[in-house]
């Protein structure tokens, strides 16, 4: 995993030939940017805009992906999301469904809450078990942008 400032986007362009462009995307963004998909380069490239309210912890399913890396920038708003190194988890709650590009896993002692603002991402590999949309502090309204790059090459999980 990954976190950083928008601003400093570029550090990380070279870690997949899709991130230029799907950091490019990010910085045209604004505040009034309409929730739902956006298209960036077909299914190899594409953007899940979300509002929502954060919420506890309490009950959370670490969720890890084998197609795409996320890049969660959040636009407004504050959260955790809580991170554990996907070899760590050893309970699945949902084996891996390649049509949602998705396992669920219980947590386990590894699992360490991130903390992210307005103005920062978070990358997070297939090796990166996450949980996002947590509460940090009090809840908070989020507007949140989910973009999903095609990873160079799968995870051994």
């Amino acid at each position: 995993m990954i976190l950083d400032s928008l601003s400093l986007w570029r550090r990380y362009a070279t870690l997949n030939p899709r991130f230029t462009r799907a950091f490019e995307f990010l910085r045209q963004l604004g505040p009034d940017v309409a929730t739902g998909r956006h298209e960036i380069e077909g299914d190899a490239i594409y953007a899940l805009v979300q509002q929502y309210q954060t919420r506890p912890a309490t009950g959370m399913q670490l969720e890890a992906h084998r197609r795409y890396v996320d890049i969660q920038y959040l636009v407004q708003g504050r959260e955790a999301i809580h991170w554990a190194p996907l070899a760590s988890l050893t309970q699945v709650a949902m084996p891996y469904d390649a049509t949602k590009d998705a396992g669920l896993f219980l947590p386990s002692a590894d699992v360490i809450p991130v903390p992210v603002q307005a103005g920062q991402f978070a990358i997070l590999f297939p090796d990166d078990a996450h949980a996002p949309c947590c509460t940090w502090g009090e809840p908070a309204d989020v507007l949140k942008v989910v973009v999903k790059v095609e990873a160079s090459s799968a995870p051994v999980a």
